[in-house]
């Protein structure tokens, strides 16, 4: 019994002690940003990063998405490395690094998806000076819902306190703008008129103007003026999630590949197919292949559901559970010829299958997930691209 006792003890002292610890390297740190949103948060991280950066301050970057990443001063950068999953103490030990290195500003992309661990994040660890929330989405909704309303609650448990925190949001802007008068926190609101189409054509990737544009609000708040923020911007190394279209032969046949496996609730996707149809109207035959992943069985079929506002050729479905999405598919009355359940599959494979439908171009669009087998797709087309 005693021994117990004295053992809990001692856990308690290791806690205080790592507390005090923790809140010293915090110090250390004259300003962190943090990042949230249901889309778009590692772009805005790389963004307000580089901007930051090209705006002569001395800026680190960390991100959390589809590969995470931790980028210096210089803007090089190296995966973070973990092994056993992701965890958002992690968070602990990226403020510890960083408090070493006498920087300006630290960019953190939120790590936490769970409403409880968001408000821990914020409030326990990071205590950002700047808080930002990309935009609000019915995403996550087993853990953040049900409903939009749960998701923008979940969302704004990183505002910080007595802060200033800044969104490219619209349609919940008013509940955000009550959890930030409750926190005292000043609530900022981008406007995306402010960037041209022109200033878009400097990146090499498909890229938000919501994104840019708030990216641009926060780093003028740093005294970074547009001109020199942008020419950071497109320096940058775009996530590995970015949307971006490549174009391979086969068979002397054109395939244009939409990397938008990142864009996984049906609101982003949408608004992706919208944009890339735009640019490449007159394409041949529209091809949807949809990454499947067992444990994203509801996001699968949102998604679905949403293709049916399109016309398109064919529906690849690949991954894990593909038989059940085919089913859920045929319920939504997507006609059974235009659907092909391939399961887990090469991109050699699957090119050659989809070759075998078109007469000579193609434009194919990536959704779903883009880990397990949508990540093998898009590097079959990244190392073929011409």
């Amino acid at each position: 019994m005693y021994s117990l006792i004295i053992g809990l003890a001692i856990l308690i002292v290791f806690w205080i002690i790592e507390y005090h610890r923790h809140q010293y390297y915090r110090r250390q740190i004259p300003i962190i940003i943090h990042v949230n949103g249901t889309r778009g948060k590692s772009s805005v991280t790389r963004l307000i990063a580089a901007g930051l950066r090209a705006g002569g301050k001395k800026t680190l970057a960390k991100t959390t998405g589809s590969a995470p990443r931790f980028i210096f001063e210089d803007g090089h950068e190296i995966p973070v490395v973990r092994h056993f999953g992701a965890n958002i103490k992690e968070q602990l030990k990226i403020i510890k690094f960083v408090a070493k290195r006498k920087i300006d500003i630290l960019v953190l992309e939120c790590m936490a998806v769970n409403p409880e661990y968001q408000w821990i994040t914020e409030h326990q660890m990071v205590k950002a000076d700047v808080g930002v929330i990309t935009n609000s989405r019915p995403d996550h909704l087993d853990l953040m819902g049900p409903g939009l309303r749960n998701v923008t609650l979940s969302l704004c448990n990183t505002i910080p306190k007595n802060g200033i925190m800044f969104t490219a949001e619209r349609k919940v802007f008013p509940l955000m703008k009550k959890q930030a008068d409750k926190l005292h926190a000043k609530l900022i609101q981008s406007d995306d008129s402010v960037v041209t189409d022109e200033d878009m054509r400097g990146f090499s990737y498909f890229e938000h103007k919501e994104n840019v544009a708030l990216s641009l609000k926060v780093c003028e708040h740093f005294g970074v003026d547009k001109k020199t923020a942008l020419s950071g911007m497109y320096k940058a190394t775009p996530d590995v999630g970015a949307t971006e279209v490549m174009k391979v032969i086969h068979n002397n046949k054109e395939l244009l590949f939409a990397h938008s496996f990142a864009a996984n609730d049906p609101e982003s996707t949408e608004f992706l197919i919208k944009n890339i149809l735009n640019s490449y109207g007159n394409i041949e035959s529209v091809i949807f292949i949809l990454s499947t992943r067992a444990d994203r069985m509801f996001r699968s079929k949102q998604l679905i559901e949403m293709l049916t506002k399109f016309d398109f050729k064919a529906l690849f479905l690949i991954g894990d559970q593909e038989q059940t999405i085919k089913t859920y598919a045929l319920k939504f009355q997507i006609p059974e010829e235009k659907i092909y359940a391939l399961g887990w599959i090469s991109g050699e494979n699957l090119v050659e299958r989809i070759s075998k439908i078109i007469k000579k171009e193609a434009l194919l669009f990536g959704i779903g997930n883009i880990h397990g087998n949508g990540e093998k797709i898009v590097d079959y087309f990244k190392e073929r691209k011409v």
